[in-house]
């Protein structure tokens, strides 16, 4: 679980425990623009239907049009499990620090705060659990079954 970020201006990456993070910087292009330009990054919105043809995008940016609204999380599973995507992740929009640990656990790589909004590079709400029950993106296996999966 990443407990760090780094900020290149206004995007936030965060940094995995090897120091990894996401290198890609493309402008995004919505859906129809992007299909005569599949070399820039793709923007979805959260009520978007993806299909396998966005596993070419270097990157993937998904409005969050509202911080009340989760579509953009299950967006991000769907592209990560369903459809493979290992691309970059972008969250954008209404995105708060209060959502950034969900934003790990569903696979986001990066993130564009909402104007107004800070956060430290090492705020307790990027980890705010050693561990957790549910399985995620970052962690497909539920708690229960790590405990008994032996190398």
């Amino acid at each position: 679980m990443p407990r760090h970020v780094e900020f290149e201006g206004t995007v936030g990456r965060f940094v995995d425990s090897q120091g990894r993070r996401a290198p890609v910087d493309l402008p995004l292009l919505a859906a129809d623009a992007w299909a005569a330009t599949p070399s820039a990054g793709l923007l979805l919105s959260t009520d978007a239907e993806p299909d396998a043809r966005v596993q070419s995008a270097p990157m993937i940016g998904i409005d969050f049009s509202s911080f009340h609204d989760g579509r953009g999380l299950s967006l991000a599973v769907l592209l990560r499990t369903r459809l493979g995507y290992a691309g970059e992740l972008r969250a954008l929009g209404d995105v708060r620090p209060d959502l950034l640990h969900y934003l790990v656990r569903c696979g986001f790589d990066s993130f564009v705060l909402a104007e107004g909004c800070q956060i430290d590079t090492d705020d307790p709400r990027l980890a705010p659990h050693a561990s957790h029950y549910q399985a995620s993106v970052q962690n497909p296996l539920p708690v229960f079954r790590r405990d008994h999966v032996t190398s």
